[in-house]
């Protein structure tokens, strides 16, 4: 048997295969980030996954960057998100929310009425382009937060945290990568702060642990996980100090007990995996850019614990029979990743599916 169908016991849970579903946005919550009904349909035909984790949720109106994300702060977008974890539990699948805070990658356009800058560790804009349904647009000069709002913000991410589990998600994944707020904190290129949030990397990693251990005193440490990306650029961030920094974030990290720590990033230079693997001493997921027989090697070296799979398990909602069969592959269709509606949604075709239709 496949290393992948190997069960793996992650905080209070235990995955029925190591094939992990990746949180990824989808833009098709309304702008009042409550979720469509058929976004049931789309968590429930991958719920074959070890794990499934949703995409990136907003924990504040503050904290939405981008058209038609989800939030998990208000009545009715727990309701929405409810639904979800119903069917997915129904059908035997175990579900986890990202959450997250985008900083100063937000525009003007998705935050609240009247509120002119979105906020960030320090007042730096990032070089680059947002997508709204009126065109690109140049990202704007953030708002340095103050201290009294960085603390507030942790606060968000606990509620968040509390917010999802009343939903009925097995646990929460923390956002800390991709040039968003934590990672922001993390940088070295955005974080220009003088007070306890910057400096020194202590100071810098301080919100990270801050958030974490929030989340950790609201829900527990078996529900809560991190993700991170580790040297990535994406968003125009720079850490120039990655290897220190890291070093220190995850010796940090191994003071506590939390589910899992999920490594993905973007970093075209380096490939972390093997950097952190050896240090981290918990539940390992490594992310982006495998394919079954990459995964499958990395997992029999003891390179990860789960194998993350984003496009490949979005255009093949039953991956993991695919997997266990080494059945042929859907392609995936980049031009309705973010479009509304169900289009490149819920319509990738399982291999049931498509034998009927032959």
């Amino acid at each position: 048997m496949s290393i992948f169908f190997k069960e793996l016991k992650i905080g209070n849970l235990v995955l029925d295969n190591r094939i992990i579903y990746a949180p990824m946005t989808r833009s098709r919550a309304n702008d009042e980030g409550v979720q469509p009904e058929f976004t049931v349909d789309y968590y429930t035909q991958r719920a074959s996954a070890g794990l499934l984790v949703t995409e990136a949720t907003n924990v504040s109106p503050m904290a939405k960057g981008y058209v038609r994300t989800p939030g998990i702060y208000a009545e009715d977008q727990i309701e929405s998100w409810r639904k979800v974890t119903d069917s997915v539990h129904a059908k035997g699948g175990k579900i986890f929310m990202q959450i997250f805070h985008t900083g100063r990658i937000a525009l003007p356009d998705f935050l609240p009425e009247g509120v002119e800058k979105p906020v960030a560790p320090s007042a730096v804009k990032a070089n680059g382009q947002n997508y709204t349904d009126d065109g690109m647009k140049d990202f704007v000069e953030p708002r340095e937060m103050t201290t009294g709002e960085v603390k507030e913000t942790v606060q968000d991410f606990a509620n968040a945290a509390k917010n999802a589990i009343a939903a009925g998600f097995d646990g929460v994944e923390i956002h800390g990568a991709n040039g968003y707020l934590v990672q922001q904190f993390l940088s070295t290129n955005v974080n220009k702060r003088s007070d306890e949030y910057g400096g020194s990397i202590e100071n810098r990693a301080r919100f990270l642990f801050e958030v974490l251990d929030a989340m950790i005193a609201e829900i527990g440490g078996g529900r809560t996980s991190l993700r991170l990306s580790p040297g990535g650029e994406f968003n125009d961030i720079k850490e120039d100090d990655a290897e220190e920094l890291y070093d220190y974030v995850i010796n940090e990290l191994n003071k506590r007990d939390f589910a899992y720590l999920h490594i993905g990033t973007f970093d075209q230079n380096r490939n972390w995996h093997p950097v952190i693997r050896p240090k981290f001493e918990g539940v390992y997921f490594a992310g982006v850019g495998f394919t079954k027989e990459t995964g499958e090697k990395l997992l029999a070296a003891g390179g990860a614990d789960a194998i993350v799979f984003g496009k490949l398990f979005l255009a093949n909602p039953d991956l993991p029979k695919r997997f266990k069969i080494d059945a042929e592959l859907n392609e995936w269709d980049n031009s309705t990743f973010y479009t509304p509606g169900t289009k490149g949604y819920i319509d990738y075709p399982t291999l049931d599916e498509a034998k009927a239709a032959n």
